[in-house]
């Protein structure tokens, strides 16, 4: 197995893995952040949601080699995104850790509720779309994967990015059906690129064009 093979493998296990982590990990939590002693569900929620946190930063690394021969400026930037989304992540964690350990009808609460909810917007939302234009058009300059996955991507980050901001105006909630439906080619693109990246990896050869720029 090449080392171009070995990284890819890598980083599609490590995209499937935020699937197999956030989704479980939001239903674990949710039963507490409504108000229910669900203690023991909230806590397996945040091992998931830790886990989560990791395999964010391990998509970016594991793809950094290959991405910085295309484009060193959206590779670096693509790890720097991918770690603040981490971070928000684990703001989000410390707040369900306090909750759990205050209780769901403690005065603090709600405030911790709140916080919980900012962390799950900035970070499956606004940070995701920033995500998928950064490494999407890494992966559609480079010729790195199929065409479509990368455009899934591309047309996807600005959906969920003016949803996001629907959601701080108060339009329309996260979860609601507006905020889901622009969130799914968010979801397709990462799915399809992690599905890819372990069945196939990337492209050896790329155009010249695209080799070794800067932007």
């Amino acid at each position: 197995m090449t080392t171009d093979r070995r990284l890819a493998l890598w980083a599609g296990i490590f995209y499937l893995a935020t699937f197999v982590t956030s989704i479980p990990a939001l239903a674990l939590k949710t039963p507490l952040l409504v108000g229910e002693p669900a203690y023991t569900l909230a806590t397996w929620g945040l091992v998931l949601e830790v886990t989560l946190a990791f395999t964010c930063v391990g998509t970016a690394i594991a793809i950094l080699p290959i991405a910085r021969r295309v484009s060193e400026t959206l590779a670096v930037g693509f790890v720097v995104s991918r770690t603040m989304e981490a971070g928000v992540i684990l703001t989000g964690v410390v707040a369900v850790l306090a909750l759990i350990e205050l209780g769901p009808t403690s005065a603090a609460a709600p405030v911790l509720g709140e916080l919980h909810d900012a962390t799950f917007l900035l970070g499956p939302a606004f940070m995701s779309s920033i995500n998928a234009f950064l490494l999407g058009t890494i992966m559609l300059r480079g010729r790195l994967v199929p065409r479509v996955i990368p455009i899934i991507g591309l047309i996807g980050a600005p959906m969920l990015l003016l949803s996001s901001y629907g959601v701080v105006l108060g339009l329309w909630e996260q979860t609601g059906p507006v905020g889901t439906i622009a969130a799914l080619p968010i979801a397709l693109w990462e799915f399809s690129l992690g599905v890819w990246l372990i069945a196939k990896g990337v492209r050896t050869t790329a155009p010249d064009s695209a080799l070794n720029t800067t932007a």
